[in-house]
């Protein structure tokens, strides 16, 4: 079940998602030891973050509120990291600005060991920052400012991270930008943004930063995952999609790969059940691929 994107090769195509559980050394190094595909890091920036201050995480039986405000412990540390890491190691790029992002990356092209690179470019819980891959004229500058002025070309791979679109027209507009530069892979989807879940118990919401709004993960919004990575492979065939959003169980990752992905990450279930849900996941989505006598990840058809 190997794949490779651009010269990231990966044995297992199941990785974890940027955000939880993967911020400490020692959260890494159980990724190493686990039997995910790759360690994907938290996204960093410029300076070490202490994140949004309160109850900032909640979760249940179908879905998971968090407003995080990226905590991490900056670029410097997961480049570090690159040395311990022996397995293919991507490292989530957050930057507070364009200018802290052309600094991150540069650095990452004099690391020693080579590395992808994820720019998340689609955090929906930053305290007075939009997202700004909902911005579309801005999305084209700004990478095209990144371009111009990082030698892209040097990492194992680039990708972006966007946010949940939902109208077709979105996926048009974010096409004519993204489609000018020679990214290796697109991660969709980040949470679904500015949620609301209210504990009618106490009469409070059930996380603390920004009144309360956070963004959105769990099985609930695996449908707007699946979508998202359906109509960005019709758009753009020739580019890895990797799928994220509500996946907890092979079902779950075959249903991706039905809708076009090359590869899944796995955020929520991975928070909720730890390291174990990779081996878990992936046994069983070797249990479907079994009963259908699919022998590779390429006997697997799109649906149309």
């Amino acid at each position: 079940m190997k794949i490779k994107i651009k010269n990231l090769e990966l044995e297992i195509p199941i990785l974890n998602a940027s955000g939880p559980r993967c911020t400490t050394e020692k959260e890494l190094l159980d990724l190493e030891d686990s039997l995910s595909g790759a360690v994907v890091s938290k996204s960093c920036t410029l300076e070490m973050r202490e994140g949004n201050k309160g109850k900032r995480y909640w979760d249940c039986e179908t879905l998971s509120i968090n407003s995080m405000g990226l905590p991490n412990l900056g670029f410097e540390f997961y480049g570090e990291m690159s040395k311990k890491v022996k397995k293919p190691y991507i490292i989530s790029v957050g930057g507070l600005s364009l200018e802290d992002n052309v600094t991150i990356l540069n650095h990452f092209l004099t690391l020693e060991k080579k590395v992808g690179i994820e720019l998340n470019l689609s955090c929906p819980n930053i305290i007075g920052k939009g997202q700004l891959a909902y911005d579309f004229d801005c999305l084209e500058e700004y990478l095209t400012e990144i371009f111009e002025r990082v030698d892209i070309s040097k990492f194992l791979a680039f990708g972006i991270k966007l946010p949940p679109y939902f109208e077709l027209t979105h996926y048009v507009g974010v096409y004519m930008k993204i489609s000018k530069f020679p990214i290796d892979f697109i991660t969709c989807i980040n949470s679904v943004g500015n949620g609301l879940v209210i504990d009618y118990e106490r009469e409070k919401p059930v996380i603390e930063p920004k009144n309360g709004i956070g963004g959105l993960g769990g099985s609930i919004i695996k449908p707007v995952g699946l979508s998202n990575v359906y109509n960005f492979k019709k758009l753009f065939p020739k580019i890895d999609i990797i799928g994220c959003g509500g996946i907890e169980t092979g079902k779950d990752v075959f249903e991706y790969f039905l809708a076009g992905a090359s590869a899944v990450q796995i955020g929520t279930q991975f928070h909720k059940e730890g390291t174990g849900c990779f081996k878990r996941i992936y046994e069983e989505f070797l249990e479907i691929m079994k009963s259908k006598n699919y022998k590779s990840l390429s006997d697997i058809k799109i649906i149309p």
